[in-house]
């Protein structure tokens, strides 16, 4: 080969190589016990169907190793979560949100259902962006959101600054997973009932038998699966990573939440469920045990104790709309969550569920027909960068 053939290939080689990095405008937040991306949908292509390149290359998927290393992901399903916000056009709501939960070691991008985690960050990042003006003097606004994920409408309410040009994240209110303090946010997710299947009790049964094991499948906010732990023989308050090591527990686990899927209507075959929705989680009575933080849970603090996967991991603390799923079924009598409470715990205005980090307060509500109202959580957020974010 000619020294010139050489020297044109070798140029040619290295010109594949230096194509300027694409990037696009992004905010990043924290909300409750997670973190995500968050795009105004202007600045998305207007098909759908090309978001996916830019999802996974800002956020670092698929990555064999799980970890995330070159993108803005955290290696587990809490920290690889996109949310695309926009005006709403609907007279019940000031923002359209969709959640997009990005998977880690593969390239899913899942659209199924909502976040209740990163739905608390929507209304700050509304009013952060301008997209949402409380006003001069305004001390604090309550933001309508729409899910287009669920097709429910959310009441974010929270304080903002004094020139109304930013939400507040300075508070003395905790929430256990996330160090320190912050503003509180209370969510109010209006008549959560059916997000997905239309109704509160996709199979029409409190209580169904799936492989030998009783289990509740109900839907608000999200769908959900509860299994007793003593039907799996395991002990309710495994920390995650002793969760993580056994692959049967999970594969167990995986297996009764993707038949409970068909058993809901979401799927018609086990090829066909979410891998995000309904999460599976297994609940035992309230008793003393150790927390991620090394601290005892004082089983008189809580109602119930709850173990939750999401997208076949062991959650750190719980999905949000699991919790809201908990409040629900802890109302219903006979339930698998109803079976596990103290006397008195389900007629309580608030429920107390305890999970690896701590302990969660939700609250359900139904009216005199029995229809599921709303249901509350309380959640701090905070802006942490915004700027462009870039990928390949």
């Amino acid at each position: 080969m000619s020294s010139y053939h050489a020297c044109s290939r070798a140029f040619s080689t290295m010109a594949r190589y230096t194509t300027k990095q694409h990037s696009i405008p992004a905010a990043y937040y924290r909300g409750g016990t997670s973190r995500a991306l968050i795009f105004h949908a202007r600045d998305l292509p207007p098909n759908r169907a090309d978001w996916a390149p830019i999802f996974l290359g800002t956020i670092g998927s698929p990555d064999p190793n799980g970890r995330q290393l070159d993108g803005m992901g955290g290696g587990i399903s809490s920290l690889s979560k996109i949310c695309v916000v926009a005006p709403s056009q609907r007279d019940d709501a000031q923002i359209d949100f969709t959640f997009v939960q990005v998977g880690v070691k593969d390239s899913r991008i899942d659209y199924s259902g909502n976040c209740g985690n990163m739905s608390s960050a929507i209304g700050p990042f509304a009013v952060d962006s301008g997209l949402i003006d409380p006003g001069e003097g305004s001390s604090s606004v309550t933001v309508r959101l729409y899910n287009t994920n669920t097709d429910k409408i959310i009441h974010a309410t929270f304080p903002v600054s004094e020139d109304g040009k930013e939400a507040v994240a300075d508070g003395d209110f905790a929430i256990d997973g996330v160090a320190g303090t912050g503003a509180k946010i209370q969510l109010d997710f209006i008549d959560p009932a059916g997000s997905k299947t239309g109704k509160l009790l996709p199979t029409g049964n409190v209580v169904d038998v799936i492989d030998g094991i009783r289990v509740t499948c109900i839907d608000a906010g999200n769908p959900c699966v509860f299994v007793k732990a003593e039907d799996l023989g395991v002990d309710g308050t495994i920390l995650p990573h002793d969760t993580d090591a056994r692959p049967d527990l999970l594969g167990s686990l995986e297996s009764l939440r993707k038949k409970a899927t068909i058993a809901m209507g979401m799927a018609q075959t086990a090829e066909d469920v979410p891998p995000s929705i309904p999460k599976i989680c297994f609940v035992s009575k309230p008793s003393s045990h150790r927390l991620l933080s090394g601290e005892t849970l004082d089983p008189d603090s809580v109602d119930v104790v709850v173990r939750a996967i999401s997208t076949g991991q062991p959650h750190k603390a719980l999905p949000i709309t699991s919790g809201l799923c908990v409040s629900a079924a802890a109302k219903l009598a006979g339930s698998i969550v109803n079976e596990c409470l103290p006397e008195g715990s389900a007629e309580k205005a608030e429920l107390i569920i305890g999970h690896p980090s701590g302990k969660l307060v939700v609250g359900a509500s139904y009216n005199e027909s029995g229809k599921l109202e709303k249901s509350t959580v309380f959640r701090t957020a905070r802006r942490l960068m915004e700027g462009r974010v870039y990928w390949k």
